[in-house]
This record gives C-alpha cells, sequence and structure tokens, in this order.
C-alpha cells in the first residue's frame, strides 16, 4: 500500500471509528488461532481496537492443546466429556494459553506496535456453571455450562479501560470448577453483555455461494443453506453466532485467524472481508391476508390498551384486511399498518410494531418500511398525499416528513368523522 492508499483507507475509516468507539465487542480466538503464527498480528489489531476505545471481551478456547493432553478424553457434538480426573490438566491448559494471551499483550518492546501501549489486561471468577448433564443418554461429567455471568463486574471493569479475558472454565457455588465449550460460552457472554458485535476468528475466510463468490452477508433464516458445506467445528460456531444474533446481539462476524489484517479489514472498511451474520436486513411488507387478522390484533391489542391506538374489533379487522399491510421477519407477523383512500387523500391508520422488536433498530426500521410501503400504495391509489391522526407518536410521524395539519386540512369525509374528545394531532405529508 502506497502513501495515498493508505491515507485514503484512515480517511476512508473515520465512521467506523466513530461508530465503534464506546460500543462492547465479544472476541473469540479458539485454539487454533492462538497455535497460528499470525496470533501476534491479532493481539496487536485487538490492541489497537482497544486503544480507539472499543471495550474488549476476549474468550479464549483450547481444543487442540487439550487433545494433545487429554488424547483419550471422548467427545459427544463436539463437546469434551471432562473426566473428575482431567479437570487438573484441563485447567493447567488453560492457565497456560491465558498466560500467553496476557505476555502478548504485554510485550512493548520498541519495534513493536504495543511500545508504549499500556493494556490491562483483567481475568476472574465471572462465569458461575452448572453441569451439562446427562444428554442422549450420556453423562457429561464435569462439562457444564454457564448459569450466570457477573455482568455488572464485568461492564464495570470495561468502562475503567480494562481488557477481560475469559478462559471457557466456570465454576458452581460450591466451588467445582467445570469445562466449558468455549464457542458456546462466547455466544452466550455476548448475550448476557447484549454486546454490539461478536467476532469469531475461524480458518476459513468467509462462506461461499454455490458459485464460490464470499457470502458477505447472512441471516439466521438463511444459515441453513450453508452448514452442510462447514465442517463440524465452523457449523457449531455459526450456529453459536446465529443464537447470539437472535437474542439481541446487534451483529456477528466470522473472520479468519490466517489472513493478516483481516480483523482491521472487516470493521473499518464498508466491503469487509469475511461474513457477517444480521438479523433480517430489511423486513418485507405486503399485503394483508385473512389469515393475518390473529397476529394483526395481537400486534396491535397493547396500543389499544394504552390508547395509542384506537381499539378495533375482530370483525372490524376482518371486513376492511384489504387495507392493511403487514411486515414479516423469517416469515412471523411483526407490524402492521393500514392506507384508507380519500379521493386525493390517503389515510395512513394503525400503525403498529409487535412488542419484542419495538424498541431499537430492528423497530425503527420495521416502522420505516411501513411508512414506504404505505406512500407506494397511497400513490398507487392515484393520492397526492398522505395524513395521519395521532396522540403519542407526533415526533416519529415529524421524524418521516409529516408536518402538523389541523382538522380542516383533513378530506370532508374525516373531518365528519373526527373525534373532538380523543384530540388527536393532524399531520399530513404530501407524496407529489
Amino acid at each position: 500500500m502506497n502513501t495515498n492508499d493508505y491515507s485514503q483507507w484512515f480517511r476512508g475509516s473515520m465512521p467506523y471509528i466513530s461508530a465503534h468507539r464506546g460500543k462492547t465487542f465479544v472476541v473469540y480466538l479458539g485454539g487454533e488461532a492462538l497455535a497460528h503464527a499470525n496470533i501476534t498480528n491479532i493481539i496487536h489489531d485487538l490492541a489497537l481496537l482497544h486503544v480507539l476505545g472499543v471495550q474488549l471481551v476476549l474468550v479464549h478456547g483450547g481444543r487442540p492443546q487439550l487433545d494433545k493432553a487429554l488424547p483419550n478424553s471422548k467427545t459427544h457434538n463436539h463437546r469434551r466429556i471432562t473426566e473428575p480426573g482431567d479437570m487438573d490438566k484441563v485447567t493447567g491448559v488453560y492457565g497456560l494459553l491465558r498466560s500467553h494471551l496476557e505476555g502478548l499483550f504485554s510485550t512493548g518492546l520498541p519495534n513493536t506496535p504495543l511500545h508504549n501501549v499500556d493494556i490491562s489486561v483483567v481475568s476472574g471468577n465471572f462465569v458461575t456453571a452448572k453441569p451439562l448433564g446427562v444428554l442422549d443418554g450420556i453423562d457429561h461429567l464435569l462439562t457444564g455450562q454457564l448459569r450466570s455471568l457477573d455482568s455488572a463486574r464485568i461492564r464495570d471493569l470495561l468502562s475503567a479501560a480494562n481488557l477481560v479475558l475469559q478462559s471457557p472454565l466456570g465454576f458452581s457455588n460450591s466451588g467445582q470448577a467445570f469445562n466449558l465449550a468455549s464457542e458456546e460460552l462466547a455466544a452466550d457472554i455476548s448475550i448476557a453483555l447484549q454486546a454490539d458485535k461478536l467476532i469469531f476468528f475461524d480458518e476459513i475466510e468467509h462462506l461461499k455461494t454455490s458459485q464460490s463468490q464470499r457470502q458477505s452477508t447472512i441471516t439466521p433464516s438463511t444459515l441453513d443453506d450453508f452448514l452442510a458445506d462447514l465442517s463440524l467445528g465452523s457449523a457449531q460456531r455459526y450456529l453459536a453466532m446465529s443464537r447470539a444474533v437472535r437474542a439481541g446481539v446487534t451483529k456477528a462476524h466470522q473472520i479468519s485467524y490466517v489472513h493478516d489484517g483481516g480483523l482491521l479489514q472487516e470493521l473499518f472498511t464498508a466491503e469487509g472481508v469475511g461474513t457477517q451474520l444480521v438479523e433480517e436486513q430489511r423486513h418485507p411488507v405486503r399485503a394483508a391476508v385473512l389469515a393475518d387478522v390473529g397476529d394483526i390484533v395481537e400486534i396491535i391489542r397493547p396500543l389499544e390498551e394504552s390508547s395509542a391506538l384506537v381499539r378495533r374489533s375482530r370483525d372490524r379487522l376482518e371486513q376492511e384486511i384489504d387495507y392493511f399491510m403487514v411486515a414479516e421477519v423469517d416469515g412471523v407477523v411483526v407490524g402492521c399498518c393500514a392506507v384508507y383512500p380519500h379521493d386525493q387523500h390517503a389515510e395512513l391508520a394503525c400503525v403498529a410494531v409487535s412488542d419484542l422488536y419495538r424498541r431499537g433498530g430492528a423497530g425503527v426500521a420495521i416502522g420505516t418500511n411501513l411508512l414506504d410501503a404505505a406512500q407506494a400504495k397511497a400513490l398507487q391509489l392515484g393520492c397526492d398525499s398522505l395524513f395521519v391522526l395521532t396522540t403519542q407518536t407526533q415526533d416519529w410521524f415529524v421524524e418521516q416528513g409529516f408536518a402538523d395539519a389541523t382538522v380542516e386540512d383533513l378530506p370532508d369525509t374525516k373531518q365528519s368523522l373526527y373525534n373532538w374528545q380523543r384530540s388527536s394531532k393532524v399531520l399530513l405529508k404530501p407524496l407529489v
């Protein structure tokens, strides 16, 4: 990269630097990544994220190292069955790997990127574990899973500019140590912290399409199309990513630990290099049918009870279903709206998003897509403006381009039906 290319790249990374500052990333490094020659460069890139203000929780694995230390141990569904007599070796291997990572973050020689960079790496008993128990008739003994996470203490440490390092170990309330599946633990921690990103390092660079092209973005609903072509380990990691995203983690990324600089390219360039997994990128909106009435009732009921929407009977919804549109995520109806024509004007009514999606970016996206679809339908009906009556969401409609209006601005047919006792605000948006 010549000087001009570097300058252009660095300037182009500015929006991403700003967007990532103060965000929480949970990063997974498996035992294969820890044994690879590129691990030093990965640590330097993680240190750069830390310096740029990203709050990092690093979860490490150790599968190949445990395979070497415990050649006779058994596995079931990609989980190691941990015998009580093996725990000393398990904790010993994890202790060495943790020390190795702490050492890499502490290297500050003059000829290294960490020169004069002080990174505090903190580990602790943040994970309370429970036994995995008997699965498919097999007792997993001291193999466990997360029972609870001391999220408050981790957040305090992150806020104090510490990098939190977590080994795949947890302790019961009696002090018993359990060996945890590291991929699952990373996903569990990201969910508990409601992290902004979950990042997995894998040997593969990214998922590929059937034409061997890079698949840069997938969703939980499209993941199944790729699982058959993945190794068991990679498939488990993608399933963990999918579970985290479905549980509220904003975005998950898979990056190759072989690719030098892959982390920076994925996070600070528009095109990226890996594969990101997000909840549905768009929320399709379609015309409602009678079979949707039950879903619409469930979505609008809480808003009717809060008086944000006028109560509609099921019979009325069935009679007016042709005026309704619904938004879907993964085939599930999550939002609705209705468009009623009044000569050259159209009324936007019953705009609602499911309680499960109402808060956060997903709810905003669903509402915006419903509005876009409503505007398109109004234009299709030959209307030149869209109006709405609202008691509680005036600000949102103003942000979407609506302006304050009066009852006199409504079509005559609507003026005569205006409920003065409800005192709804009138907002109007020209469409042409």
